[in-house]
Formats: C-alpha cells, structure tokens, sequence
C-alpha cells in the first residue's frame, strides 16, 4: 500500500495494511534457511486471524501525533503484534487450552516444547523490530515485557482465589493487557517525534483503552458468542478471577454466596448457567459494563490533548468499538 493512500484509511484498511505486512514478514522468514524449521510452526497463529488491535492502534496513534510516512511506524505496529502472538503461544501453554481463535492451538498440534520455542522465537523478532527505534522506544518495548510477565505471574497467585480483590485484577491486567496498550501508543507518539504532552496523552488513552477491552473480553467470556472462537467459561476453567466474580463475591452473601463459591469450586459446563444466574442477581455484568464505559470515557478525555485529525476520530472509534461489545 503506497504512503500517499494511508491518508483516508479507514479501520478496515489498516488491518488490511497489518495482514500485509505479517504475510510479508511471514514469507521473507520462510525463505530463510536459519527461520524456516520454527516460522513454519509460528507461521499457525502468526496467520490465524485476530482483531489485530494493537498494531493497527500504533498506526492510528502515530498518525495522530502528526507522524507524516506511516511506513516510520510499521516495525514499531509489528513489534507489538509479534509480542502480543508470542504470549497468546505461551499462555495457550499454561492453560492447555486446546482452541485459539477456532483452531487448534500450537501446543496441542506440534507439542509443548515446540509451541515454548514458537513464542520464544516470536519474542525475539518482537524484540528485533522494537531494536530499530531509539532508546525511549526500546524503554517501552521492554517495560512491556515485563509487565507482561509479572502480570502472567500475579495471575498464576490468584489462580482459584476466591479472596482476590479488584486491585489484584487490576494489577494483572495492566500488566497484561493496559500496559502493552499504553507502550504501543505512547512509542508510537515518540516515533512521531511528538511532543511530551501528546506522548502522555497517547499513554493515558492507551491504559485506559486496554482497561475497557480486557473487561469486555470478561464478559464475553462468560456471557458472549461461543462463535468468535472462544468457548465461554474457558476462564473458570482455568480458575482465573475475573472482575464480574470478584464482584458477585463481594455484593452476594449468605446462601447464594456459598453457591457461588461452589460452583467456583466445583465449576463445569453444565454449571454455566447458574454462574450467570449467580452473577446476575449479584449485578456483576451491570456493573463491569459501566467500569467499561468509564474507561472508554477517560480513553476519550486524553485524546482531547491530541490535535483534531482523521486518526484521532479513528482511535475515538476504537475506545467505542471496545465498548460496543458488550452489546
């Protein structure tokens, strides 16, 4: 896609833009004899689909930092999204989850040990791309990193925790998921050579706007479309403490909280159903939908920093596509 094209881009054509750029990253590692033997398992969930959200943010907010070649931040969209693949690889692990996105996951086709070394491999070109920028950017990249890990390992300690608290989720989903957002578009913002202000402002939208989507991806996991390629209760399954079951153990007492800890403990499909009843009467998905439609609120506030452009109207659809979800 030429530079000068980019300018009336719309959603649907900067994840066109991403997958061309995956696709071409993808068969330039093919025709590498040292990438071949690992690409050609990668290759699975690097190709499978996905929203693609985090580089077509970096794009989006490098534009609206007054960026003018896009083709500046196209390492930096893709660094993010190679990062991103590799923890879903590894978290697929941990969970033993057998289905990513309606296909089989790496570790349950190719083993283990392979889908380990897939994510490892997919780190490393995240790392390679984020390398090509300055010191600040690496910084972000790294920082990244790190809450990733740290939040994958805050989780592991609430693992069927019915004493979790909200500011145990939030801690894990900042490390995450938010933080990751916010690196992407603040970097993007310094890639731009944007001043501080809007470099902080890009932050801000970026936590906030990452806060909203992991709600809903919560939601969804209880109450959504078994259709996006995901079953729902796959969380319960895996004993993770959601803010809509933090929340229905707090508000519900008695009698039905200790059914709702039972069903907790005890959980299978066929208790899918009382769970929701449970979180229903507890109003958990009334209230996590209005922490979701707080977060994009304060996700829109910081872009009021930024200076009235296309993209800035792109990234305010975003935050309300997140929300939209829901619905």
């Amino acid at each position: 896609m030429e530079a000068e094209n980019v300018e009336s881009m719309d959603l649907e054509s900067l994840k066109n833009l991403v997958e061309e750029s995956i696709e071409d990253l993808v068969l330039e590692k093919m025709g590498s004899s040292l990438d071949r033997p690992i690409m050609s398992i990668a290759r699975e969930v690097l190709l499978g689909g996905g929203k693609r959200y985090r580089p077509i943010l970096v794009i989006m907010a490098y534009k609206a930092a007054g960026g003018s070649d896009y083709r500046e931040a196209v390492d930096l969209a893709l660094s993010s999204e190679l990062i991103h693949t590799a923890t879903l690889v590894h978290d697929d692990v941990y969970d033993q989850s057998k289905m990513r996105r309606g296909k089989p996951t790496i570790h349950s086709t190719h083993g283990i040990s392979h889908a380990i070394i897939a994510g490892d491999y997919l780190f490393s070109l995240g790392f390679q791309f984020g390398a090509k920028y300055d010191e600040r950017v690496i910084g972000k990249v790294r920082d990244a990193c790190a809450g990733i890990a740290s939040g994958e390992i805050l989780q592991f300690e609430h693992i069927h925790d019915l004493n979790t608290k909200p500011e145990d989720y939030y801690a894990i989903i900042d490390g995450k998921t938010a933080g990751p957002f916010a690196s992407s578009c603040s970097s993007a913002g310094m890639v731009a050579g944007a001043r501080q202000e809007i470099v902080d402002a890009l932050w801000g939208y970026g936590i906030e706007l990452g806060r909203a989507f992991q709600l809903v991806d919560d939601i969804l996991d209880l109450e959504g479309d078994e259709r996006i390629g995901k079953p729902r209760g796959t969380d319960v399954h895996e004993g993770k403490m959601t803010l809509p079951i933090i929340y229905a153990l707090t508000m519900l007492h008695g009698q039905d909280r200790e059914h709702l800890k039972d069903v907790l403990t005890n959980f299978g499909d066929d208790r899918l159903h009382e769970l929701v009843q449970l979180l229903e009467t507890a109003g958990s998905f009334e209230y996590s939908r209005v922490l979701v439609s707080n977060h994009v609120e304060r996700a829109l506030e910081h872009l009021q920093a930024l200076p009235d452009s296309d993209e800035k109207i792109l990234l305010s659809e975003m935050a309300l596509i997140s929300e939209a979800r829901t619905n």
